[in-house]
């Protein structure tokens, strides 16, 4: 993937950059590399610095609705301190770590429909300016791939995916957003959820799982929603029966007392209010710590009866390409996504959630 600008701080005949990331979606914690093609311009320069910025548009709720805006969720410096003589050619290889938390944009190679890009700003003189954003493409870990194939095996539908701003409270996030992919329910829980949403935390050493169920309300009560959290470890990955673990996590969260978590919300922020710092949130409640390393056994291992087998998650975004109706990839909510990825790279020079 290539972007390429002449760079307009810098005035009519300044350097020009070219920027070329490696091919291939990369992996949250993984590492990201690529190279930085500088042209020389009219006359000798001073290169002062160059960055890469990951930019991700995220959503944001508040008292009049709902927002977007773009935030810088990483920085790096991969160059800079040298001088680019006049029409000279240089290229700068760079090789970062993406954050462990970065969400997943697509499954399979389907898009799941989450913006991600890369942005180089070059410093010359004292003047910076930015590049255009280059799409990143992130694919889920062995440990989000198992889950998320175990809760399409087990009926789970694919119905979107977005990034909100704010902290789940309670877990070890360290982003100023999260990635929510929502689920339909499988067949055998549709009479007590109307929708699952399914939120990844991942860490060197393993993942925070953390589960929201849409419950459906009685004749005499109403809906609520309630959450808990699970963690695995990045090794568990061929040792666990994931059907059974992922079946036993969402009974627990269906069979929770009416209490349980319902006046717990997700915390949300104004991504354009000065200091806001992205505050932490009033923390869900929760019967589980995060228990790094030990895991969870309530409800696991292969007592459960009943599990479908069948075509994962990824099958069933991938049938939405083909026109299937499952998941934001299919038909006309395609292109509409397509469309919102073209507006989003094409045309935000001001990104409304970037910090200085």
């Amino acid at each position: 993937m290539v972007f390429k600008r002449l760079l307009g701080a810098m005035g009519a005949g300044g350097p020009s950059v070219d920027t070329v990331l490696d091919g291939g979606a990369v992996v949250p914690g993984g590492i990201l590399s690529g190279q930085v093609h500088l042209q020389g311009g009219s006359t000798d320069v001073e290169i002062e610095h160059i960055g890469l910025e990951l930019i991700a548009r995220v959503e944001a709720e508040h008292e009049d609705g709902e927002s977007e805006g773009a935030v810088v969720f990483e920085r790096f410096t991969v160059g800079g301190g040298f001088r680019l003589a006049e029409q000279e050619r240089h290229s700068v290889p760079f090789s970062v770590s993406l954050p462990w938390e970065t969400p997943v944009s697509e499954l399979y190679g389907q898009p799941l429909g989450i913006v991600l890009g890369v942005r180089t700003e070059l410093a010359v003189a004292g003047a910076r300016d930015k590049g255009d954003l280059d799409p990143l493409a992130v694919r889920p870990l062995p440990v989000q791939e198992a889950v998320l194939e175990a809760l399409g095996q087990l009926g789970f539908g694919f119905k979107s995916a977005d990034l909100e701003l704010g902290h789940i409270g309670g877990t070890g996030q360290q982003l100023p957003f999260y990635q929510e992919i929502e689920l339909t329910p499988a067949p055998q829980y549709t009479h007590v959820v109307n929708e699952i949403e399914l939120t990844f935390l991942a860490t060197p050493a393993g993942m925070e799982i953390v589960l929201e169920a849409d419950k459906r309300g009685g004749l005499f009560e109403s809906g609520q929603d309630t959450l808990t959290r699970f963690w695995v470890s990045h090794h568990d990955v061929g040792a666990r029966d994931w059907n059974g673990e992922v079946d036993g996590w969402i009974r627990q969260l269906v069979e929770h007392r009416a209490s349980y978590g319902s006046h717990a919300t997700y915390g949300h922020a104004d991504p354009y209010a000065a200091g806001s710092g992205y505050g932490h949130h009033s923390a869900h409640g929760s019967g589980h710590e995060p228990g790094y390393g030990s895991g969870h056994e309530s409800g696991h291992g292969s007592g459960h009866e009943g599990h479908r087998s069948g075509p994962g998650l990824g099958t069933a975004v991938a049938a939405g390409a083909a026109g299937l109706a499952v998941g934001v990839v299919g038909g006309l909510v395609a292109a509409e996504v397509i469309d919102e990825v073209g507006d989003f790279f094409e045309g935000d020079d001001d990104e409304g959630g970037e910090e200085d």
